[in-house]
């Protein structure tokens, strides 16, 4: 591995152009976010016009979750093969039209096919891309950059929560997600239609953090073990965080702290809001840290501060006040994996092949989705307790937090010299 710590002078056109496909991507990011963050919304009118039961309603949205993750090896190889721009558009476009079909189905399967496939594939393809394409733009501050778009992904919802809950009411489910599908597909198709790739004349600062010099291709990347401890890193964050994600309601009303009014709302939804933007707010933070003292060092700290913040929500989870503070914290200890990861995949294994490479790793995420919720409610319904799901959590952030220092960071030095 390599420090550098001197970069070459960064023109004026180029420096002016990065930052304008930051821009691009988080705008790109954010008009995808919605399938995933309102899908709530949804729900119970899906259920009444379809008939059918949440669980089955539900599904949809496991298949959304799942198809954006389990295809993102093929959607980065795509990106990597034929650019960003088309591709990033077609599924920006695919995730918008997902919400128009979905608005004239009338069967299960029908839900199924619109709003879990077209959306899971296309919010899949947009989200490896604009990731692969922010690693290229800023090998100097890689987190940071990876970590704004990471932000953007989840900020967006907050945009257009309000705006959708209140046309559902006015105008039905239906209208609602053809008006929004349509505008949303546009929006985030002009602006992937203005990306690019660097060129040759752009001339980019060197990296500032340890990096390697070899472009490695997937097929050799997954047949080295620093990648899969980075997989089964990130597999392990994903389970732990989802855990806590998909039971935060079911956990909080057992501690009998839902209902509680603090600063004048509700411990529940106080929780959720707080929530929401810690886990937005960590991934720029993190990414940022981390192009300044190393992805692992960066990792061993966040990790660890979730451990220490999970245990303490456990300890004070009689006190809603600070259980809904505390989970804050958990939520700001956890999002980082969205910035960190990439960037640290791009610095061991290069730029040539960022998509594609971080399309396999992004599979941990699938990974966490299908253990974390399902996991978490079979222990408690088999023990009868929480405690077990919370003693999980915690092992496996203390055990992620360990690794990253005193294993990832070695086995990465040692790569590179070989």
């Amino acid at each position: 591995m390599s420090v550098s710590t001197m970069s070459p002078p960064i023109s004026v056109a180029t420096g002016s152009a990065r930052w304008f496909q930051l821009v691009l991507g988080l705008v790109a990011m954010m008009s995808i976010s919605s399938p995933q963050y309102v899908w709530t919304l949804f729900t119970k009118p899906l259920q009444t016009s379809l008939g059918a039961s949440l669980p089955a309603i539900q599904i949809t949205f496991s298949l959304l979750i799942v198809l954006q993750t389990f295809f993102s090896p093929l959607q980065g190889y795509l990106i990597d093969k034929f650019g960003p721009r088309f591709l990033i558009a077609l599924g920006c476009v695919m995730s918008g039209a997902g919400w128009v079909a979905t608005a004239y189905i009338s069967t299960l399967s029908g839900l199924y096919l619109t709003y879990g496939l077209l959306c899971g594939l296309g919010t899949g393809i947009v989200y490896v891309g604009i990731v692969g394409l922010m690693v290229r733009w800023f090998p100097d501050r890689r987190g940071f950059a990876t970590g704004m778009v990471a932000a953007g992904y989840g900020f967006g919802a907050i945009l257009t929560t309000f705006p959708i809950d209140t046309m559902i009411k006015a105008s039905g489910y239906q209208h609602t997600l053809v008006v929004f599908g349509l505008v949303l597909a546009v929006v985030g198709a002009l602006a992937a239609l203005a990306m690019r790739m660097p060129a040759s004349t752009d001339v980019l600062p060197a990296p500032a953090v340890m990096t390697g010099s070899k472009d490695v291709k997937p097929g050799a990347m997954i047949r080295t073990p620093v990648f899969w401890l980075m997989f089964a890193m990130m597999t392990m964050m994903s389970t732990g965080g989802l855990m806590i994600i998909s039971q935060f309601a079911a956990f909080s009303r057992a501690f009998g702290v839902a209902d509680v009014v603090v600063l004048g709302m509700a411990a529940l939804p106080l929780a959720l809001s707080i929530d929401r933007i810690t886990n937005g707010l960590t991934r720029p933070f993190f990414g940022w840290v981390s192009d300044r003292i190393g992805r692992e060092n960066t990792m061993a700290i966040a990790f660890l501060m979730e451990a220490v913040a999970v245990t303490a929500m456990l300890l004070c989870r009689n006190d809603a006040l600070l259980f809904a503070l505390l989970s804050g914290v958990v939520f700001f200890g956890w999002g980082e994996i969205f910035s960190l990861f990439p960037s640290t995949l791009t610095d061991t294994f290069g730029t040539k092949h960022a998509t594609t490479n971080y399309g396999v790793l992004y599979m941990a995420q699938g990974i966490g989705s299908v253990l974390g919720g399902p996991l978490a409610a079979l222990l408690h319904d088999v023990t009868g307790t929480w405690m077990p799901v919370f003693i999980i959590i915690i092992t496996m952030d203390t055990l992620t937090g360990l690794l990253a220092f005193f294993a990832l960071k070695p086995l990465r030095k040692r790569y590179a010299a070989a």
